[in-house]
């Protein structure tokens, strides 16, 4: 186990990239699989998240090479994956179980999706429910809700002559991890897949299959997936895609650091390049600027699937506090924590709420990020569904627990910068799983910060 030790108060300073966006990776490497043929993905993050998605698939039968340019995959088409030999290993990505959760309830073949204790610990009705009410054969262990289900996740084979069936559902809350496993198992069904969010989340999956040219219909919060209409471009549709080229743009959630402490570091400027900036995903910009901060954005047009990338330019200023909510608060979940730490140097009070999503994460995020805060000397509340946050008082540095929570660490880390003196954050072996190069990325930008065994 290890830990950050941090000397704050130097000044940031430097241009940088971050890896690439997890959540564009676990899809792109399910849609190459899912291909005709060969596909290269460039840009893929080198963390365990998106490792997990690719050893899953290489399981399933499906052969990806680690080149000088990218990750080379050989597509299978939407019918060519076979029985793994064991249990698939989702390692502490609950993306890749949810997917593949939908992808595989398909399959004429069963599997058994495992997670490490965290992953194993978060709720997976959310996703369970749905398949089963179009006739997948799914289930999940118990464990503390009577009502829930947790991994290990079994699902049993579909025989021959029987399908997924065709499926109408109103989602309670906005999820895009759902809502992709629903559309991955709508291209196994008979019939077709009408989903609707409260608001609009993440919508990468969409995107991409409209660009494959699958039969996806998407208005606002409503999305169909008919496997038997047209393409995308009104022609028939072929029942697969060809292999294909693809860039994973930076993964805003990691850029999402570097900005905070850019923000909140005196004398600090930073620039970012090839960030994702996915309007489902930049609800974080867009509460900095509700904040006041000094940061301009430089599109650099489209990558995989569609997606916008660009340049970011974050510089210290005075921020201003505020309130955190509703879409937007959908459009920036993983962001939260970080933004908690950026409201601790922000003037007055500001409010996060409907944020109650956070509690079932890697951590109960709400409340370790309270305690965080706390310890650092931040006046903070913690709510039933976020926090409220006292900023612009005077902090001292803290020894505190990251929890085994990646964002968790990162963002106490980014907080400690900014506070003149020694900080350590414990157990940070998971920042790993989403930004392996988190500390010499801040070395590199003039931190004082040390990565060393507990």
């Amino acid at each position: 186990m290890s830990r950050f030790v941090i000397r704050g108060g130097r000044a940031l300073r430097g241009r940088l990239e971050v890896p690439g966006d997890k959540s564009i990776g676990h899809r792109a490497l399910l849609f190459a699989a899912l291909a005709r043929g060969d596909s290269l993905i460039r840009g893929l993050s080198a963390g365990l998240d998106n490792r997990a998605t690719a050893d899953v698939l290489r399981a399933l039968g499906v052969s990806l090479e680690e080149t000088g340019e990218g990750v080379r995959v050989s597509g299978v088409g939407l019918h060519g994956l076979r029985m793994a030999k064991g249990a698939l290993d989702c390692g502490n990505s609950g993306t890749s179980m949810r997917l593949l959760s939908g992808l595989l309830a398909g399959q004429r073949f069963g599997s058994r999706l495992v997670g490490d204790p965290s992953l194993s610990s978060r709720p997976m009705m959310r996703v369970v429910g749905p398949l089963r009410a179009r006739g997948a054969l799914i289930a999940g262990a118990s464990g503390a809700k009577l009502d829930e289900v947790y991994a290990p996740i079994s699902i049993a084979p579909l025989v021959e002559g029987e399908s997924l069936l065709g499926l109408e559902y109103d989602m309670p809350v906005a999820s895009a991890q759902v809502k992709s496993a629903l559309l991955l198992s709508g291209l196994y069904a008979a019939g077709p897949t009408s989903l609707s969010e409260p608001v609009v989340s993440r919508d990468h999956t969409e995107r991409m299959l409209a660009y494959l040219g699958a039969p996806i219909r998407v208005a606002g919060p409503m999305v169909q997936l008919d496997p038997a209409g047209p393409g995308d471009d009104g022609a028939a549709w072929s029942g697969g895609w060809d292999g294909f080229d693809w860039e994973v743009p930076g993964d805003l959630s990691s850029a999402a650091f570097s900005l905070a402490a850019a923000l909140t570091v005196p004398g600090s400027r930073v620039e970012i390049d090839r960030v994702g900036t996915n309007p489902t995903r930049t609800g974080l910009l867009d509460a900095l600027r509700d904040m006041g901060a000094r940061m301009t954005t430089r599109s650099l047009g489209a990558a995989a699937g569609g997606e916008p990338f660009a340049c970011l330019d974050a510089e210290y200023g005075a921020l201003r506090a505020g309130r955190v909510g509703g879409e937007l608060l959908v459009r920036m979940i993983d962001e939260v924590p970080v933004l908690a730490a950026l409201a601790a140097r922000a003037g007055g009070s500001t409010d996060i709420r409907d944020a109650s999503e956070l509690r079932v994460k890697e951590s109960d995020r709400l409340r370790a990020m309270a305690e965080t805060l706390g310890a650092f000397g931040v006046p903070v509340e913690e709510l039933p569904d976020g926090l409220r946050i006292e900023g612009g008082s005077a902090l001292h540095p803290a020894r505190v627990d990251s929890r085994g929570d990646h964002r968790v660490a990162m963002s106490a880390a980014v907080l400690a910068l900014g506070i003149e003196g020694e900080s350590v954050i414990e157990d940070v072996d998971c920042v790993r799983t989403s930004y392996p190069s988190f500390a010499e990325t801040l070395r590199a930008l003039g931190a004082d910060l040390s990565e060393v065994e507990a």
